[in-house]
């Protein structure tokens, strides 16, 4: 189904939440707006929301509401929260990239610029995509535990504002200094593997979707329609492994390296010899052991029309008027 023929009904209702506290946030609300009203779109109610708190209940209000399209504007955290709302539903998320790295509008193949994102929307197509569980929680991009909890807390939020995605090796270096190597016990409910029992570990992380880390790619046929989640951990080693992997992070080709165990799955359950917390596309929600799921197919996404994304499951289905 293309954007045109959902816009193009009587009565549509647009929600356009935008978290005014992310990056470039305070300026795209105004902009936004005024683009979905002069494409015909006469119901658009804005939300600007500027904490955690007033974005969880805002995004529980508009839920509730049911709109046809709901253009969340934030970073990963935000667009995960909306996600988390409407998995399910008939209503369709757009994404407006805000944030520091917009790992999902990156695996959307969205334009970083938020003007010429909504513009891609609204010409666009609607796919649909996978969402990923961690303990009940709803995430897109990647579930991860060990080194990149520490990069998490240690990213300034002012160092993330003035300099954008490079704020992320800064902050990781920052981490690898003080990290701690753990043991992971990972079990498959579905059979597909066997258990595997790792040491000494620096991170694991499980994928749904294709890109996270600023545009790091989580395998190189990683997609966020796969019906998968990719599973990697990686070795402690030695520094000089870590640079060789950190050469193949935008490609996804660092699950090659033998420091680093891939597997894909269905389904994980992950146990480490202590709690660790677990990051969810930026924020920190549970922690190990922790069950990981998918549910296929659970998102309707507004994409731009040449978007490879979604391109396994072919034409998104008509969502119901």
């Amino acid at each position: 189904m293309d954007m045109q023929t959902l816009l193009s009904r009587d009565s549509v209702k647009v929600a356009l939440v935008v978290n005014a506290g992310s990056r470039r946030g305070e300026d795209a609300l105004a902009s936004s707006e005024e683009m979905l009203r002069s494409a015909g779109i006469e119901d658009v109610r804005s939300y600007a929301v500027h904490s955690g708190e007033e974005l969880e209940s805002t995004l529980d209000e508009v839920a509730a509401d049911q709109p046809d399209l709901l253009v969340i504007g934030g970073g990963d955290g935000s667009v995960s929260a909306a996600a988390a709302r409407i998995a399910g539903t008939d209503v369709v998320l757009a994404v407006l990239p805000l944030g520091t790295a917009n790992d999902f509008a990156r695996t959307l193949e969205l334009d970083q610029d938020p003007e010429t994102a909504i513009q891609q929307v609204l010409e666009g197509k609607i796919i649909n995509v996978d969402i990923g569980k961690a303990n009940g929680h709803t995430y897109l991009n990647v579930a991860s535990f060990g080194l990149s909890v520490a990069v998490t807390e240690a990213l300034d939020p002012r160092l993330k504002k003035v300099i954008g995605p490079a704020a992320y090796p800064v902050a990781t270096l920052q981490a690898y200094r003080h990290h701690r190597p753990f043991t992971a016990r990972l079990e498959f409910p579905d059979g597909d593997h066997d258990p595997l029992e790792l040491d000494d570990l620096l991170q694991v992380a499980v994928g749904n979707g294709r890109h996270y880390g600023g545009g790091n790619t989580v395998a190189p046929s990683a997609s966020v329609d796969d019906d998968l989640l990719d599973v990697y951990a990686i070795v402690r080693g030695r520094m000089r492994d870590h640079v060789s992997i950190a050469r193949l992070l935008k490609s996804g080709h660092f699950i090659e390296h033998d420091q680093v165990h891939h597997v894909t799955t269905t389904a994980v359950r992950i146990t480490t010899d202590e709690p660790m917390p677990v990051n969810l596309d930026g924020e920190i929600l549970t922690e190990t052991p922790t069950d990981f799921t998918l549910e296929s197919n659970a998102l309707h996404v507004a994409v731009p029309i040449r978007s490879r994304a979604g391109r396994l499951d072919g034409p998104a289905p008509d969502v119901q008027s």
